[in-house]
């Protein structure tokens, strides 16, 4: 993915994202506003549990590219793929009553939501494409998630230009009826490119907000102290904004 030219939203006005105001305490702080004001009014005039639309199976895209990472350099990565992920597991702990952990046959056996979305980045692309996969919200209640936690953290096996891939979303978007944890795309097992075996769909958000090669959920009450303190990779390291609502 390749580094955007200006922000999301309101932060499109200020479209120099990685210019010297960035790097000031005050091009902070309004980088800070538009990002608030965006996700207020967003919450706002949107239903919290609307759905982004979904699609017919005639319109999904011939091709679904990979973005970003497109693979996990390591050997441990190379040997579960060729032998179908059978030793891969889904963490969830943090601020939740029970630590839990899936294989992807757990995850393939629940209760399962099939969309079909459009995925669209900020480089400017988009594509249709069928995700399958057990609701998030399905994990969080078996993990019984306590009252403290504000946000869910999601981890990943990549890594992209020397740093660990995160990201994160709010309660409201955790709990969405269409925020999945996909292991299929276009009924057949999520492609390599495109994140296998598991990736975060969040529809109601831009592409950067869907992590790949998920391994772990984390349920915790502030972002401030993990990574970088802004609650994702390409917020932490490019000035993304952190809620990339549509």
């Amino acid at each position: 993915m390749k580094r955007r030219t200006a922000l999301v939203g309101l932060g499109a006005l200020f479209a120099g994202a990685c210019s010297k105001i960035s790097e000031s305490r005050a091009g902070q702080s309004l980088f800070d506003m538009a990002e608030n004001w965006h996700l207020k009014a967003h919450r706002a005039l949107a239903n919290r549990q609307a759905l982004a639309p979904e699609f017919a199976k005639s319109d999904i895209s011939p091709v679904f590219k990979g973005n970003g990472s497109i693979t996990v350099d390591s050997d441990i990565y190379r040997d579960q793929l060729s032998k179908g992920f059978p030793d891969w597991r889904l963490r969830i702990g943090g601020l939740v009553k029970n630590e839990m952990s899936f294989s992807l046959e757990n995850l393939r056996t629940l209760p399962q939501r099939t969309q079909i979305t459009r995925h669209d980045c900020v480089e400017g692309w988009s594509a249709i494409g069928e995700w399958t996969g057990p609701q998030l919200s399905l994990l969080l209640d078996a993990a019984e998630v306590l009252p403290a936690a504000n946000f869910i953290v999601f981890y990943c096996a990549d890594i992209l230009y020397g740093k660990r891939y995160y990201e994160s979303v709010d309660m409201v978007d955790a709990y969405h009826p269409q925020t999945i944890v996909a292991h299929a795309l276009n009924g057949e097992p999520l492609p390599e490119k495109n994140g296998a075996p598991l990736r975060m769909r969040i529809e109601r958000q831009l592409g950067y907000k869907h992590p790949k090669y998920l391994t772990g959920i984390e349920a915790v009450a502030s972002l401030d102290d993990i990574e970088g303190g802004k609650g994702g990779f390409w917020e932490d390291n490019y000035g993304y904004q952190w809620y990339a609502g549509m």
